[in-house]
């Protein structure tokens, strides 16, 4: 049996050592599965406390943590870089779970036992499955986005090549902006091939925006924006702005492949007409959309199965903000409202540690993203017509934000130690 931890003047600089190290390993991997900076601080002060650790102090950022640990006269600082990062719900949930559950007192050795059976944890699927993910993800967004039946089908077929050449990149360590940029690059080229050789064997099909665009949204780096603009909410800026310049970074990264291949095949950004159906039937089938991308999302973040199903149901809140946008109302007050919902129904769902809320918020909200709208901009700075290229960039950028404040005012409204806690 362990003993327990020793406190106060007790303790010698080997054991605070000791102590330290087990308070910097969970720190190392919560912030290595992609969850906030806040919650990471919140975890390590947790296991300080229980490991006798009289003062804690931490500075978290997105790839590097400054931790002191301090027992009467005696202190320990240690820095910690993250060597690779990547989204991974199911450890992010089995480490907040481990941080609400924590007996007090703890010692180091009991600490590491259990930070070797979550990382015992790896992925829950497979290289094809992630792909089958992705592919799905991508073309509920299609869907959403009105494109045809055969483009939809092209968007999985892109996605899910895209999605390969991600991961094995990604297995391999390569360069993150590379990567995505790569992964933009098979899956746009393979939608406009695809398209290019049913067009020459069969009937004419214009390249439109609308599934174009949906074959590299698997990409959006929505951890990063999201923990990012919810790290400068609590005015953790060193570690929030990281993030969302990481996310924009990538982001810019898909941009670019998107953008360079649209200069040499030409898109149809004109808006198609409306299908003629019944409410009920477009509103059944943009909520199949809506929780097929989500679920897509979910599971390629590595979620359970119920965590995923979970965030699919709460994705859902995209349909009446697509019917309000379509009856008048500004996107981005539609995309607020929708988001502060989404929080809103997200802290319900994680209610009692069952989930991390993070986890069921990203997801959720990412079918939001007005992805058309982004990729009009870029075809018309393609012909230089600056004026609506600014315009749209302006749009899009007040929508990015509606989504942004609407899951922060959601969680001042659900989280009260996040809201009041300094």
């Amino acid at each position: 049996m362990n003993a327990q931890p020793s406190r106060g003047s007790e303790i010698d600089a080997e054991e605070l050592g000791r102590r330290s190290t087990a308070i910097l390993r969970l720190g190392l991997m919560m912030l290595g599965s992609g969850t906030a900076s806040y919650r990471v601080k919140q975890g390590m002060r947790t296991v300080a406390d229980a490991l006798g650790v009289e003062q804690h102090a931490e500075q978290v950022t997105l790839t590097e943590i400054t931790a002191t640990s301090r027992v009467g006269q005696a202190f320990r600082t240690e820095v910690a870089e993250l060597g690779h990062h990547s989204i991974n719900a199911d450890r992010i949930a089995r480490l907040d779970r481990f941080r609400r559950s924590m007996p007090s007192p703890i010692t180091p050795e009991q600490v590491h036992a259990t930070l070797d059976e979550i990382a015992s944890h790896g992925g829950m699927y497979n290289r094809w499955a992630t792909a089958v993910f992705a592919g799905a993800a991508c073309a509920g967004f299609a869907v959403l986005n009105g494109a045809l039946v055969i483009e939809v089908l092209v968007v999985f077929v892109a996605a899910f090549l895209g999605q390969l050449v991600r991961r094995e990149l990604a297995e391999r360590h390569f360069n993150a902006f590379g990567t995505v940029m790569a992964a933009a690059t098979v899956a746009t080229s393979t939608y406009v091939g695809v398209l290019g050789l049913i067009g020459s064997i069969g009937p004419g099909l214009e390249i439109h925006a609308s599934g174009y665009i949906s074959s590299v949204l698997f990409l959006l780096p929505g951890f990063a924006l999201i923990t990012g603009a919810l790290d400068m909410a609590k005015s953790d800026y060193s570690a929030g702005i990281i993030r969302v310049v990481h996310g924009t970074t990538l982001t810019i990264a898909a941009a670019v492949a998107v953008w360079a291949l649209s200069l040499v095949s030409p898109l149809d950004t004109t808006p198609r007409a409306a299908v003629a159906m019944s409410v009920w039937t477009e509103i059944s089938i943009k909520s199949v959309a809506s929780f097929v991308g989500v679920l897509g999302f979910a599971l390629l973040f590595n979620s359970p199965m119920k965590m995923a199903l979970m965030a699919g149901f709460i994705g859902l809140v995209n349909v009446p903000r697509i019917l309000l946008i379509e009856h008048g109302m500004p996107a981005q007050t539609a995309t607020f409202l929708a988001c502060t919902m989404l929080g809103l129904l997200a802290a319900a769902g994680a209610a009692g540690g069952r989930w991390p809320v993070i986890t069921l918020q990203v997801p959720a909200s990412l079918v939001q993203i007005p992805g058309v709208l982004a990729h009009e901009a870029i075809v018309s700075l393609n012909k230089s017509d600056y004026v609506q290229a600014t315009a749209g960039i302006l749009q899009v950028l007040l929508v990015v934000l509606a989504m942004l404040v609407g899951l922060v005012v959601a969680k001042f409204l659900t989280d009260r130690h996040w809201a009041f806690a300094s």
